[in-house]
């Protein structure tokens, strides 16, 4: 009697799920549309308005909210929204809420709430505040953040959460968040102590076969923080947790309609083949709210349009939307005034006064003013012997006058923390080598270019450099001289300390770098200077507790007004092959 209860109770399961299931079929559409939004590298640019400079901007996430509030009138289509990462960091906006005021419901979880975000996947700039804004961000957001292989090394599971369904109208999609693995390079392990990050592939087709069998979507989406170009910073297919997967991932793993991809802020649209020889979308913004991606997906449920074995037709198409276009959203800008209302006046506050104007365009072509301020810097915090710094900014300038908090930001764009290392003499040149090696041209004369420029050029003429700026090390403590008709590995001759003692190759120095620096960015020190990844950390003698904007301020605030110059200690030669072609490079670089 007991058995035949349970079999009946087993019928009824499955006559009530057929029921429901025919329920479900007759009640959908014949053709159901989605539009997917998607921001990414957004930057802390949530106002339109540019705190750096004072004034509006026309690229805010206020404005996007604008095209948000139009598609989800449109009652013909479904909007998923979502961000792929790269949000928590880049402004005052949000560096208010991770460093001054950490008490109130974080500016990033607030909007995003309001705005009504779907989900969200980890960026390597979220991770960056520390646990203890992005743990308190994930608790206070009304979505999941993402990101399959961040993986939790005392569980073993996902950190956040590895992905995300939605089910509309008898459709399901999943989205499968994964961000880029090279988080500990760039990053002092404080900031994400009990996080593994997995190689992508590896992590793709794991999550890919659970999605399947688990879930059996219609639509299988990837929301990548991570870029398109797997050779950027000499890596190959084959590196292990290559930062710029996404497209390795589209190629080798079967499944994924859709990528949508970040980090790298180059702006992608457009097919390639997965393993089987189908069609996955490209697709991602660049950065700052200049720009969004959306992603429109048409199910066709007529029997009469249905392709050959196939339960439905599923056509799929990219935008890429510039922001310009919108004004921004009223009901936003006045539902966060009080936010907006602190930031200003959080960066208006005076710190000092500077003597003259300091542009990062002179750090382009040699020693300057702007980076010989963070080396005097550098080097007054660490009393350490040497310092290492780069341009953060392609086109920033700091007028004459009263310096406010605002400048700060101009000043050190990064929040990075600043590390004495220690060096030898060798292991210094080295890393000069290989710095000025992707900074210059090797010259075989006066007609030649001074720069490292890509092969690349604008419809205006204008040249790209080839190498990331933040990559041109130089160096504070030693004078030293540039041959840039010299090959690789031979440009760099060190003639001595600045203090006039002699430079000696086999000598430990202590050297000031910033953390992203000190942890590999860049390959300065892993292949410059040929320190093992895992070593490197061997090599730190201390670390600062705060950020080296923080010290630039206070360091600033007490000596009341400062007076850049550069301290001339490092020179290009040959002289009149450097002149001429310093002339012409930058008109290249920043006239046209």
């Amino acid at each position: 009697m007991k058995y035949l209860k349970t079999i009946i109770s087993k019928i009824l399961i499955i006559i009530l799920l057929i029921t429901v299931s025919s329920c479900n079929k007759s009640k959908r559409p014949d053709k159901v549309n989605f539009k997917l939004i998607v921001t990414s590298d957004i930057h802390g640019a949530i106002f339109p308005f540019d705190f750096l400079d004072n004034k509006a901007s026309s690229n805010s996430v206020a404005q996007i909210a604008t095209y948000i509030k139009q598609q989800r009138a449109n009652k013909n289509q479904n909007v998923i929204l979502l961000d792929n990462g790269d949000i928590l960091q880049g402004d005052p906006t949000v560096y208010y809420n991770n460093i001054i005021d950490k008490k109130v419901k974080h500016i990033c979880s607030a909007t995003m709430n309001y705005l009504n975000y779907d989900a969200a996947t980890v960026g390597n700039h979220d991770i960056e505040p520390g646990h203890e804004v992005y743990d308190k961000l994930v608790k206070e957001s009304d979505f999941p953040w993402l990101a399959a292989n961040a993986i939790n090394i005392k569980t073993k599971k996902p950190y956040f959460n590895p992905y995300k369904i939605f089910y509309k109208k008898g459709v399901k999609i999943a989205v499968l968040g994964l961000t880029t693995p090279s988080i500990p390079f760039w990053l002092p392990e404080n900031l994400w102590k009990g996080i593994e990050f997995e190689d992508m592939i590896i992590s793709a087709k794991k999550w890919i076969k659970i999605i399947k069998k688990k879930e059996k979507p219609d639509l299988i989406v990837g929301l990548f923080h991570s870029g398109i170009d797997f050779t950027f910073n000499n890596e190959t297919a084959d590196t292990p947790k290559n930062e710029n997967a996404s497209l390795l991932v589209a190629q080798q793993v079967e499944g994924f309609d859709i990528i949508f991809v970040g980090h790298d802020h180059k702006g992608w649209n457009f097919y390639a083949k997965n393993p089987k020889g189908k069609d996955v979308l490209i697709l991602g913004p660049t950065s700052r709210a200049y720009d969004f991606a959306v992603a429109n997906i048409s199910f066709d449920f007529n029997n009469k349009n249905k392709a050959k074995n196939k339960a439905y037709n599923k056509t799929i198409s990219g935008d890429i939307v510039k922001t310009y276009k919108f004004k921004p959203d009223k009901d936003f800008v006045e539902k966060f005034k009080p936010y907006f209302v602190s930031v200003n006046k959080f960066v208006s506050k005076p710190v000092g006064t500077i003597s003259k104007t300091i542009s990062t365009k002179d750090a382009f072509f040699g020693d300057s003013p702007f980076i010989d301020l963070i080396h005097n810097l550098q080097l007054k915090i660490s009393k350490a012997d040497i310092s290492f710094a780069a341009p953060f900014s392609f086109d920033t300038e700091i007028n004459k006058g009263t310096l406010h908090v605002r400048d700060m930001f101009k000043l050190y764009k990064y929040e990075n923390f600043l590390y004495t290392i220690q060096l030898s003499g060798k292991e210094i040149k080295d890393v000069l080598e290989y710095s000025y090696n992707l900074w210059f041209n090797r010259m075989k004369n006066e007609n030649d270019h001074l720069l490292n420029f890509s092969d690349k050029t604008s419809s205006s003429g204008k040249k790209y450099l080839s190498t990331p700026f933040f990559n041109y090390e130089s160096a504070e403590g030693i004078n030293y001289i540039v041959d840039v008709s010299k090959p690789k590995g031979e440009k760099i001759k060190i003639i001595s300390m600045t203090n006039g003692k002699a430079f000696d190759m086999d000598k430990k120095y202590l050297v000031a770098v910033n953390s992203y620096r000190g942890c590999g960015g860049g390959g300065h020190l892993t292949q410059g200077a040929k320190i093992p990844q895992d070593k490197l950390s061997e090599r730190l003698i201390n670390s600062t507790d705060r950020d080296i904007r923080y010290y630039l301020m206070k360091w600033i605030e007490k000596n009341k007004t400062i007076n850049p110059k550069a301290n001339n200690n490092w020179k290009i030669i040959p002289t009149k092959w450097y002149n001429k072609a310093k002339e012409k490079d930058y008109k290249l670089l920043f006239e046209n």
